[in-house]
């Protein structure tokens, strides 16, 4: 019953968000246009439901050629290869807005495990890879709460790689822990607390509304 009721409201909430967010997504849309690099949507292949690729739509935030430039799939704060425009959208996330249509398709869940690359998707060991996408991947899940100031984090890192590679064992344990604990009311949670925390950032809601998430490394 969970996965209709899931998929049920992934389509009800899409659709109207598509419907109320329309006047805001034009005027995004006309700026990328006569702006930038004057391209509206960027499609990124990520791993999705029972380990498939797919693509997800996001708005173009990034020079065209950003993953061969610089630190490829890892973006920083501040980083020069996202566009002035493109700053303010990855700052409201309004950037993420596009995977709406990901929903919609089936590709997607509102919430979920995040879709990652592939080459990402490989730094979790073979029994995470093997669960983490038994539901569909989600605009937003509890890593990504966690993880919401992922940028900052590298940024201030000596070595943005190697710790980009070292949060991931982290990452899969927050996961595990969705896998364990999915049903509607996380979910509802979930949702709460991503426009929560795009409001109040500082907060510390979220472990008070979930006491039994997996405690963080002390270097994460």
């Amino acid at each position: 019953m969970y996965p209709f009721i899931k998929r049920l409201l992934d389509i009800i909430l899409s659709a109207t968000a598509l419907c109320v967010l329309m006047p805001l997504l034009v005027p995004v849309i006309l700026i990328l246009l006569f702006t930038g690099e004057r391209e509206v949507f960027y499609l990124q292949k990520r791993i999705g439901y029972k380990n498939r690729p797919f693509y997800i739509w996001k708005f173009a935030t990034m020079l065209k050629n950003s993953p061969n430039i610089g630190t490829g799939e890892i973006t920083l704060r501040n980083d020069p290869r996202v566009t002035p425009f493109g700053k303010v959208l990855r700052l409201t996330k309004i950037n993420e807005l596009p995977q709406i249509v990901n929903v919609l398709k089936g590709d997607m869940s509102i919430v979920g495990p995040r879709p990652l690359m592939e080459v990402s998707f490989m730094l979790y060991p073979e029994d995470v890879r093997q669960q983490i996408y038994q539901v569909p991947p989600g605009i937003t899940g509890i890593a990504s709460l966690v993880f919401r100031d992922e940028e900052k984090l590298l940024s201030d890192a000596k070595d943005p790689k190697a710790m980009y590679q070292s949060i991931y064992p982290y990452k899969a344990a927050l996961e595990m822990w969705y896998q364990r604990n999915k049903s509607l009311s996380t979910d509802i949670k979930i949702i709460f607390l991503t426009a929560w925390l795009i409001l109040f950032p500082q907060s510390d809601i979220l472990r008070t509304c979930f006491k039994d998430l997996p405690a963080a490394p002390r270097n994460s």
